[in-house]
């Protein structure tokens, strides 16, 4: 790898006839709804309709097939807890390599099948470390001493050639683009496909998007080069990396016309509307460019815009957490600590007097019953709009009900709920 890697240095072209064989050339999909929502036309490149249901498989089979067949012989080795290790374990099979996945063991059952399932008789799955960082430490040491190639996720010069085939098949089914908004997690796909919109669409304005609780892009950004994040949210676990590659950083940076953040709440909320409005399952990462949008609004009427749908690996056992997550968002689901004076008729009173006909309680729990004056309880409270959710706070002030309103307190949030 050349630490010096320029737009210049990826051959795009030359990926894409590599891949053409392999990969599907995804639809570059019309969506009325979000066209008329802003004025303009919107596309959505479905990279979630992909092979393995993302876009890894373009970098991750790209580098592999470039190796020697020496370095084949030695086997491959990668560190992932979702779609790379996907797009590693398909090429695997399809190059008759050995590879070896290295997966945190918290990974969900449903992803290391997947992986199996790709992989089949050529790879070999381990699972090791509590986190994806302590997993991959765990991987570059296993290939280091054992000779293998190891495949990284994102800061290779023939990965993001991979990946930057997503823009070349773009341009060939649409000209004259205003803007592309894609999601950044180490900046694979953002340099790749930043490149080749250089070169071939100067004019379009890339747009990077990252998850708020992960915004390794913009802070190197801000410092001028890569920088380790102390800590993130994994809730958007396609594009929650601690820090944005060393090769792939000189290059986003270059291509990048603006970088926004998005509040996994609003990404929650945006998968929701897809799977509900259009049918379409799309992982958090997937997601993410569409939830920008709104924050671009008032430059979007009249032009030309694509989003990259860029996975749709979404195991069906978080749709729980997805709803919540929305419900907090929207300000349509809040958690109250309430001292209930201890007496009959308190809990009453408080059905009747203080919950409006469209409130719902969804949570209902004493934290503790020895105080003989007052008894708190956590209480979870659904509302249909945020005028009922004002209405129920000015009838518990009147009331003169002894509250705390949790979603504004972080800690005692996460310790709660």
């Amino acid at each position: 790898m050349n630490p010096a890697t320029t737009i210049t240095s990826l051959d795009i072209n030359a990926a894409y006839e590599v891949l053409k064989p392999v990969v599907l050339k995804t639809p570059m999909q019309f969506h009325r709804k979000l066209s008329e929502k802003f004025g303009c036309e919107v596309y959505l490149k479905r990279e979630d309709l992909q092979v393995v249901r993302s876009y890894k498989i373009r970098g991750a089979y790209n580098l592999i097939q470039s190796l020697t067949a020496e370095e084949r012989s030695r086997g491959v080795v990668c560190a992932s807890a979702g779609n790379h290790a996907q797009g590693v374990a398909f090429s695997c099979k399809l190059l008759n390599i050995h590879g070896v996945i290295y997966m945190p063991a918290i990974t969900p059952k449903q992803k290391i099948n997947q992986v199996r399932m790709f992989g089949g008789g050529n790879v070999e799955i381990v699972l090791t470390g509590d986190t994806f960082d302590e997993c991959q430490a765990h991987a570059l040491e296993f290939a280091d001493e054992q000779n293998k190639i190891f495949v990284p996720p994102f800061d290779h010069i023939r990965v993001m050639e991979g990946q930057g085939t997503v823009g070349r098949e773009i341009l060939d089914d649409q000209s004259n683009i205003d803007f592309v908004f894609v999601p950044i997690g180490g900046g694979g796909l953002c340099a790749g496909l930043g490149s080749y919109f250089q070169t071939y669409s100067p004019q379009t304005k890339i747009v990077g998007v990252e998850p708020q609780g992960a915004p390794s892009m913009k802070e190197a950004l801000k410092a001028g080069r890569p920088v380790i994040l102390d800590s993130i949210q994994r809730f958007v676990d396609g594009a929650s990396v601690k820090k944005v590659g060393d090769l792939t950083f000189p290059i986003c940076r270059d291509v990048l016309s603006d970088m926004l953040l998005v509040q996994e709440g609003k990404v929650s909320s945006t998968i929701l509307q897809l799977y509900n409005e259009d049918a379409i399952v799309a992982e958090p990462a997937g997601a993410l460019s569409i939830a920008a949008l709104d924050q671009y609004a008032e430059q979007l009427a009249g032009k030309k815009v694509v989003c990259i749908l860029s996975g749709g690996n979404n195991d069906i056992d978080r749709m729980q957490e997805i709803k919540e997550r929305s419900l907090l968002y929207e300000g349509l689901k809040h958690y109250f600590i309430v001292r209930f004076a201890q007496r009959p008729g308190a809990l009453k009173e408080f059905v009747n007097h203080i919950l409006g006909p469209n409130d719902d309680i969804v949570r209902f729990e004493f934290i503790q019953k020895h105080n003989k004056e007052t008894g708190p309880a956590l209480i979870g409270i659904e509302v249909k709009g945020k005028d009922d959710f004002s209405s129920l706070i000015m009838r518990m002030d009147s009331h003169k009900l002894n509250y705390t309103l949790i979603n504004q307190h972080e800690n005692l949030f996460e310790y709660l709920i």
